[in-house]
């Protein structure tokens, strides 16, 4: 699965993510509980949702825009860390609950969600497309080397 198919399977539930709950639920194998500040209370709070890979278990994602961050450490604070990567997100600077926003708040949130997900595959196939062009140009300088 390509990180692209990755992002599109994530996008399309993220809409439902907006909401605390749904996105605390994602930390069901979180390594992080009591005692820590990254709890799955905080780290849904701030917009995450869990999405371990096989060899990383702590592997987290903004629903919004859709920075993911690994190895976290028990004292990390999850808005903080958050803010500190990506101090544009929508989400991040909403000022008011979810369920507080009016349709047209809610639209043009979801607007930019969208322009951040398209971004981002835009970038991912822009640089698929340039690797293959750079191995493609290799391979041919090194027939006409061989000539």
């Amino acid at each position: 699965m390509t990180s692209i198919d990755v992002w599109s399977s994530r996008f399309l539930s993220y809409e439902q993510m907006y909401s605390d709950d749904i996105r605390q639920q994602s930390f069901s194998g979180w390594p992080f509980r009591e005692g820590c500040n990254c709890t799955p209370e905080k780290m849904a709070k701030a917009g995450f949702v869990h999405c371990p890979g096989e060899n990383e278990p702590d592997v987290v994602c903004c629903f919004f825009c859709l920075i993911e961050l690994d190895c976290w450490e028990p004292d990390n604070d999850p808005w903080f860390e958050h803010m500190k990567r990506s101090p544009n997100c929508c989400f991040l600077n909403l000022n008011k609950d979810f369920t507080e926003l009016t349709v047209a708040e809610y639209c043009h949130m979801e607007k930019d969600r969208l322009k951040v997900y398209f971004r981002k595959v835009c970038h991912t196939k822009m640089a698929f497309f340039r690797d293959e062009i750079g191995h493609k140009l290799e391979s041919l300088k090194s027939q006409l080397a061989s000539l």
